[in-house]
């Protein structure tokens, strides 16, 4: 960021905000934002806690495994999408749909399909983040240089080589891009279908503090949940940083 000439660093924009915050808190213009003091206080009694444990290792456990489906299918399918227009047409039109649609009116269904556990949470993950990453890697599949798979086909490459050494890579930019936006969105579902299931994980934590009124343990929570986020993003945002020069060679 810059000002005036001035390069300011971007950590300084939090740092104005944390100082907004706290005033705010302290004037108590807004009933259910304490200031952030008291944050900060709250968040180093919630993370140690036993609680907070057991409902990050609920949440975290049904989160990867969802994405883990997400990315096997998401793939798989974007790759199948791109290569072959049959299956771009029949798949597309549905991957299409189901990214546009509001998939938080399905977890009600799911629970009442899978029950209140691990089961309907890690669907809910797989469902909000695999179509985003099926499109974007049809994109990148889309994209590769023809001549790139003619030359391979050329060499000798077999199908299994052409698909790994020269079209996965070729799209990774974009594969890359679709599994950082697929990451967010699984986040998002995980929690959602914990707070409608309001029993475990840390949706529960979420539904006790908001219920009991414990204002400054529920905003440190949702800072650490913030935080994750970032930090996931961030770190597949750098891989995709490091491969950006496929884009401009292709």
């Amino acid at each position: 960021m810059t000002v005036r000439g001035h390069r300011i660093p971007s950590g300084f924009s939090l740092l104005v905000w944390f100082v907004l915050w706290e005033i705010i808190g302290r004037l108590e213009l807004v009933s259910l934002i304490p200031p952030f003091t008291d944050v900060v206080v709250a968040l180093v009694e919630v993370v140690p806690s036993s609680a907070f444990i057991e409902a990050a290792t609920i949440t975290l456990q049904a989160f990867a495994i969802g994405m883990v489906l997400a990315l096997v299918v998401g793939i798989g399918v974007g790759i199948a999408m791109g290569r072959n227009r049959t299956a771009g047409s029949v798949m597309g039109m549905w991957v299409n749909i189901f990214e546009s649609s509001p998939l938080t009116a399905v977890v009600p269904a799911l629970m009442a399909l899978l029950g209140f556990g691990l089961p309907t949470m890690v669907v809910t993950v797989f469902l909000f983040s695999v179509w985003v990453i099926a499109l974007d890697t049809q994109v990148g599949v889309q994209r590769v240089n023809p001549s790139l798979v003619e030359m391979g086909r050329s060499f000798g490459a077999s199908r299994r080589a052409l698909y790994a050494q020269i079209i996965f890579r070729a799209a990774l930019p974009e594969l890359l891009a679709g599994i950082r936006l697929g990451l967010i969105r699984g986040l998002k579902g995980v929690i959602i279908g914990q707070l409608l299931i309001a029993v475990v994980g840390v949706g529960y934590l979420f539904e006790l503090y908001s219920r009991s009124f414990l204002m400054p343990e529920f905003w440190a929570l949702l800072i650490v949940l913030f935080t994750f986020a970032f930090l996931a993003s961030e770190a597949v945002a750098y891989f995709e940083r490091k491969v950006s020069f496929y884009a401009s060679s292709r």
